[in-house]
């Protein structure tokens, strides 16, 4: 009895992916974008926990990686760049908003620009946090989905959590070094020392939150995945 030539038992099926016709995939994608939007106002402010230097958006940014995580172990990488692409593009969008309200006439009197003093503090550095964080972003979910993706088609369906933790740690290193490299000076962080606690409080802190949700990340996509009909077709 012969047996099977060596080329078909050591084929592996190719990784399972959804389509994106189901709400899913819709409902993150607008909460990745309103995620990004959101840090990006939080990060024109500098935080300040005794020795540790961080931003305003510090609790809010792992969220958009955890998104991106789900989003391509169920999508796919192409869909997941198409996510990454339309938040990028909304936050570019809103950044322009921020402008136009600013350059808008204001009322001449003392509330008024008190108003226009408070809106410009608040809102006028955000497009430089934007051109940081829109590279960052783009340049770290890009990696993190590709790397994520890549391990899976060696895997298929097994080890999710050294999917999810190998993807993120080289995405959210690439991240968050762009992001301090442009955003530092804009917060207020101009010396060497406090730029590396900058980052590497950043990608610890970041790195850290998703390693500790991966159970729960783990648990959203197995919930996510028997619901999508398309996954198992």
């Amino acid at each position: 009895m012969t047996s099977a030539p060596e080329s078909q038992t050591l084929s592996k099926p190719a990784p399972r992916f959804a389509s994106i016709g189901s709400p899913y995939f819709g409902i993150m994608l607008a909460c990745m974008a309103v995620v990004l939007i959101l840090s990006n106002i939080g990060a024109a402010k500098g935080v300040v926990f005794g020795p540790i230097i961080t931003d305003g958006g510090f609790f809010l940014f792992p969220l958009a990686y955890i998104l991106g995580d789900v989003m391509s172990e169920i999508y796919g990488f192409k869909v997941a760049r198409k996510a990454i692409i339309t938040s990028f593009a909304l936050s570019a969008f809103a950044s322009l908003c921020y402008w136009i309200i600013i350059a808008l006439p204001g009322f001449n009197d003392d509330y008024g620009n008190a108003k226009q003093a408070a809106i410009e503090g608040a809102l006028g550095p955000v497009p430089q946090i934007v051109l940081a964080s829109l590279l960052a972003f783009l340049a770290g979910q890009t990696i993190n989905s590709l790397i994520l993706v890549r391990m899976k088609a060696r895997s298929g369906e097994r080890t999710l959590w050294a999917r999810l933790m190998g993807s993120s740690g080289v995405g959210e290193f690439v991240d968050t070094l762009i992001f301090c490299s442009i955003a530092a000076s804009v917060i207020g962080i101009t010396d060497f020392g406090s730029f590396v606690n900058y980052v590497l409080v950043g990608f610890v802190y970041k790195v850290g939150v998703q390693y500790i949700l991966v159970p729960v990340t783990s648990l959203v996509i197995g919930w996510i995945k028997k619901r999508e009909p398309s996954y198992w077709a």
